[in-house]
């Protein structure tokens, strides 16, 4: 390597070495050697290791490469030292068919952290090749009245070599009648014309055997030779005249065969066959021109026959031959230069280097996924690329020191929730017009972490239970779903347990841990627990694992399993029996007695219905199948008996009723036994019900007390949050236990709450019968026009309801 090759070699190297100091990405500016051609396969080209100033112990293990190169595998690259070498034997003119330098690229890959580095490689020339012309032997025809300084062209010597070692000079050997004539080319190419020095004369020389001799500018200089053989002519005096000296013509290069390019127009003012022109190549034109363009000799139409293409050729340069048909024929060179204009023909090429497709999610944004380079044939704007992607894709391209590079990063946080797979299409479109794009699809996977919690599908579950239920039953079932997988994603369930006591419901419950269905180890009971609560832990196997709880309400349902307990008359040796004297002289509808009962159950299987069963004479006694009340219904006459038995069924109104019998005994009196009696009976009543209003005031007063409680509270309650489970449970508002029931009904404008025993659907009211009924107002609905009592008025009727039964017990 020559002294003016080392300094551009450490000029390089410290422009490349200045870059990668004030540039992060991993691709380095570019290193340019200078080799000549034919040197020994193994000789040294220089140490890129060194250059690039990368530490020569771990270029194995960086996996230090060669991946790619304009042509084919040239060079290699020793790991162990870094120094790049001749791999085989280079021949510049078989790789490098212009004149212009010779360059090899080559892509230089480090590995871990990834970096790319481009070395170009000059292949400088040596003077191996001899100048040599096509022809061996060229007969030219002078006609003996061509004037002096006529010129004719011959055919030009090639040398594959180039710069100093290709043909400089041409030389003809000495004679009196011709000379050579050099003319320079605009590609820096000679060509050699006969020059005419001196006029001919056939009659006393008809041939003239020339030698042509072309010299390169070797050192030492090296030559060919080219035999020229001039027949000299007779008559043909005039030659044909070109209208231009010089054609220049543009032509696109994505013309289709048969386009006309020009036409060559030359003329001759001979007469006959001497004037007659035909076109036809000069000896100087390339092979390559025969092939992508057509002259046609009559018309001197130049027509497009193959495929124009500007990236192999730029410009034509051709001699156009007009001759006539004189003997000898005379001619001249019409000279057309064609300039092909570039069209955006050819769509950029992608290459994807060090792809990886599987990114974490947890991946922070910027993260590097893989380099793309981008080529396109074409030049000027039509080369120019710009790179992008053709989908919404949390991923972006950001461009690389090195012009048509980019690098594939994450833009955002990912989620594999959301999208567990990407499929990207990465484009490249140049600025040609019109554009020309092309497309590569990427794939990458978006590996999971544990970052969702099991979500259960509501915040609270509620289970409707009726009692009585099988130990050991399934009674309900808890599902949650995880948005993560495999691991992540299998959730075992737990029952978080409460104090352990007694009353704790969690220590009769058990949970399947892997399917969530929750077993019931004890009967449970409406009377005692009507409602409960409990929290179940969903877990998943991630690493650290997540969890979320939901919290159950387990709502006991009433079954009709209580039977209708006798209050009056009282119960005595399994049976309740009562005995009542009344005066004969009684008019109808005096009331008798009233049975009372109680049912432990609600709803309809609390719901008591009375009936007589037996009763001695149905025209004396009637009874009230809501109230119990035995009132007669006529007068008593002397026929009548003085005793009657009345029996009684009390039943409920569940599915499977229910019921209780109770006898009442009626025994009819004179109106002055019945004074007496009714004067001891007084005189005992007055005393209790002295002791029963006593309780009866302390009662109310409480009942007042907790009704104002109640509303502050509901009212807090309302405001805080909105109705909860409870409310859901307690379906019927006016329901306030077993014993008392409270029915709404309109009367004209004004609405009433029955207090008693619930009417069933379709049962009548007996208008002035009002004995049971509370006034309500009445308030419309600003929707439908009535609005339905809100809790607070509920909360009243129950508070109420409960007041009338208080008084209905003490009376």
């Amino acid at each position: 390597m020559d002294k003016d090759g080392q300094r551009r070699r450490w000029g390089y190297w410290w422009i490349a070495l200045c870059l990668m100091m004030h540039c992060d990405q991993p691709v380095s500016a570019q290193i340019r050697y200078s080799i000549p051609e034919e040197v020994k396969e193994g000789s040294q080209v220089g140490n890129i290791a060194k250059d690039l100033g990368l530490d020569v112990s771990l270029l194995e293990h960086r996996r230090f490469r060669i991946v790619s190169g304009s042509k084919d595998s040239f060079f290699q690259v020793n790991q162990n030292n870094g120094i790049l070498y001749v791999y085989k034997k280079i021949d510049r003119e078989e790789i490098c068919d212009s004149n212009g330098a010779c360059l090899l690229n080559l892509k230089i890959v480090v590995e871990n952290p990834l970096e790319v580095h481009y070395v170009e490689v000059e292949i400088t020339d040596v003077n191996d090749h001899f100048p040599s012309f096509h022809e061996k032997d060229v007969h030219v025809e002078v006609a003996e009245n061509t004037v002096k300084g006529t010129r004719f062209d011959l055919p030009a010597a090639r040398d594959l070599d180039i710069g100093l070692n290709s043909i400089r000079s041409y030389r003809l050997r000495q004679n009196d009648n011709f000379d050579i004539e050099v003319r320079d080319g605009e590609y820096g190419d000679k060509s050699p014309f006969l020059l005419l020095q001196k006029p001919l004369d056939r009659e006393s020389q008809d041939k003239h055997i020339l030698t042509l001799t072309a010299i390169d500018g070797g050192n030492p200089p090296k030559s060919g030779t080219l035999n020229i053989t001039v027949t000299v002519l007779d008559v043909n005096d005039n030659f044909p005249v070109c209208n231009r000296d010089t054609y220049t013509i543009t032509l696109k290069e994505n013309a289709s065969p048969g386009f006309t390019v020009t036409f060559v127009n030359a003329t001759d003012p001979d007469e006959g066959a001497n004037g007659e022109v035909e076109y036809a190549y000069g000896r100087n034109v390339q092979r390559k021109v025969h092939d992508v363009l057509e002259l046609d000799k009559v018309t001197g139409e130049i027509r497009v026959k193959g495929k124009i293409d500007f990236e192999e050729n730029d410009i034509y340069n051709l001699n156009i031959k007009a001759s006539d048909k004189g003997r000898p024929p005379m001619n001249s060179d019409c000279r057309v230069i064609i300039k092909i204009i570039d069209v955006n023909d050819n769509e950029p090429e992608i290459e994807v280097t060090s792809l990886s497709n599987i990114v974490s999610e947890d991946s922070k944004p910027g993260t590097v996924i893989s380099l793309i380079s981008i080529t396109d044939k074409d030049s000027g704007i039509n080369g120019k690329v710009v790179c992008s992607l053709s989908e919404s894709v949390p991923f972006e391209l950001k461009p690389y020191v090195q012009q048509n590079m980019y690098s594939l990063v994450t833009k955002e946080n990912l989620d594999r929730e959301i999208a567990s797979h990407y499929d990207i299409t990465v484009t490249a479109t140049d600025l040609g017009n019109p554009a020309l794009s092309s497309s590569k699809s990427l794939s990458i996977e978006v590996s999971d972490v544990n970052d969702n919690t099991p979500q259960f599908p509501h915040n609270a579950l509620e289970i409707y239970l009726f009692e009585n239920n099988p130990p050991g039953q399934s009674i309900f079932s808890v599902s949650a779903t995880d948005k993560d997988k495999n691991e992540n994603a299998h959730i075992t369930y737990h029952i978080i347990r409460g104090d352990q006591t007694q009353s704790d419901m969690t220590l009769f419950l058990n949970i399947n841990s892997e399917t969530g269905v929750i077993h019931a180890l004890k009967s449970f009971d409406f009377e005692t627990v009507k409602m409960f609560q409990f929290h179940v832990l969903a877990s998943d196997s991630g690493a650290p694992s997540l969890s979320s709880n939901v919290t159950v309400n387990v709502f006991i349902l009433d079954q009709n399993d209580n039977v209708p307990v006798i209050l009056y008359p009282v119960s005595a040796n399994g049976s309740a029996e009562g005995v009542e004297e009344i005066p004969r002289n009684v008019n109808a509808g005096h009331l008798v007695t009233k049975v009372r009962a109680y049912d432990a159950d609600i709803g309809y299987n609390g719901w008591l219905l009375f009936s007589l069963q037996e009763v001695s004479d149905h025209s004396l006694f009637g009874l009230d199948r809501y109230t119990g009340q035995i009132r007669t219904l006529r007068s008593f006459t002397e026929t009548d008996e003085a005793q009657h038995k009345l029996l009684i069924l009390v039943k409920d109104n569940g599915n499977v009723s229910l019921s209780a019998t109770a006898t009442v005994i009626v025994k009819v009196v004179e109106p002055k036994e019945a004074f007496a009696a009714s004067d001891v009976k007084n005189t005992v009543k007055d005393e209790e019900e002295n002791n029963g209003t006593f309780y009866l005031i302390i009662t109310l007063g409480s009942v007042s007390v907790l009704f104002v409680i109640s509303i502050i509270v509901l009212i807090v309650m309302q405001c805080s949050k909105s109705t909860d489970y409870s409310s859901k449970y307690l379906q019927d508002t006016n329901y306030d236990g077993t014993l008392c029931h409270s029915i709404q009904y309109r009367s004209g404008d004004k609405r009433y709450m029955l207090v008693g025993p619930r009417m069933s659907i379709g049962s009548t009211i007996v208008p002035g019968s009002n004995g049971n009924t509370l006034v309500i107002p009445d308030h419309r609905r600003r929707d439908s026009g009535e609005v339905r009592v809100t809790v607070i008025r509920n909360t009243s009727s129950v508070l109420v309801c409960c007041f009338y039964t208080i008084l209905f017990v003490f009376t």
